[in-house]
């Protein structure tokens, strides 16, 4: 399986959750494409503090999963997310243990927080990059001879564009309902 390095380019409440929810935006490292993944508002909390290196008065969850991993000598070395099944993101933690490589399956947004934490790089599989990401592009007028899927598509572009990345997640899940039924008819 082909990975793509990303980067996290930013993490916002989403509008509609009363600040429940959170939007954590992966960028490509060499790219244009944005995966946006919906976290709760510890994760987001966690990815945050480490972020802006702030020290919480006791360690958090995943800064005890880190101290641990560092008492027994193991190594976090890359984070994958590499699983999506029905809008759900599925990821691992890749370490190494006395000179053997293995993984602990995780939440995204529980392994982006250990990444951050430890410095390893985050990985996303490729058709994963290819099916849930959106471009950033440019806006443009719409003109009154789109098709359904073309319109669908520049609502997620003015999305994008906007940074209204829970909306773009919704159009993005939309768009992909609309080609399954359309290739079952």
């Amino acid at each position: 399986m082909k990975y793509i390095q990303v980067d996290i380019i930013g993490l916002a409440p989403t509008p509609s959750s009363g600040g429940a929810a959170y939007a954590l935006i992966l960028g490509e490292a060499v790219g244009d494409r944005r995966l946006p993944i919906i976290i709760g508002q510890f994760e987001a909390n966690a990815i945050g503090l480490e972020l802006d290196k702030t020290q919480p008065q006791r360690p958090l969850t995943h800064d005890l999963l880190r101290d641990s991993m560092e008492a027994v000598k193991a190594e976090v070395t890359e984070v994958v997310i590499d699983g999506l099944r029905e809008g759900t993101f599925f990821a691992k933690i890749c370490y190494t243990h006395n000179g053997k490589a293995a993984h602990l399956d995780s939440r995204p947004s529980d392994a982006i927080a250990l990444a951050v934490r430890v410095g390893a790089p985050i990985y996303v599989a490729s058709d994963i990059m290819q099916n849930a990401s959106i471009r950033r592009e440019q806006r443009e007028a719409v003109p009154a001879t789109m098709t359904q899927l073309e319109q669908m598509q520049h609502q997620l572009d003015v999305a994008v564009q906007e940074e209204n990345y829970e909306k773009a997640a919704e159009i993005r899940d939309e768009i992909k309902r609309f080609q399954g039924e359309r290739q079952q008819n």
